[in-house]
């Protein structure tokens, strides 16, 4: 078992866990450096994804709300589809 974690993490979970801390601290003085902090960095991303959404469907007109429509019954459909052809 324990090749199995040394395998997934790459190395002994000891030097994984001093090398975690080791770029953490980096990374944390490289973001207090640049006045980043993780909450606006989190909320950054999410108002772009929330802008990008409501900009895209406009520039895209009724195109991606047809899509959206269509979709709520196309997708069940094949999922029953696939479902009753698997039990042949």
């Amino acid at each position: 078992m324990a090749d199995g974690i040394n395998r997934f993490l790459g190395d002994t979970p000891g030097r994984t866990l001093v090398k975690l801390i080791v770029v953490s601290l980096i990374v944390g003085f490289v973001m207090s450096v640049f006045g980043l902090d993780p909450a606006d960095l989190l909320n950054g991303v999410r108002y772009f994804l929330i802008d990008l959404w409501y900009t895209g469907f406009d520039a895209l007109g009724r195109v991606g709300q047809y899509l959206l429509i269509g979709a709520t019954i196309v997708i069940p459909a094949f999922i029953l589809l696939r479902l009753f052809a698997s039990r042949n």
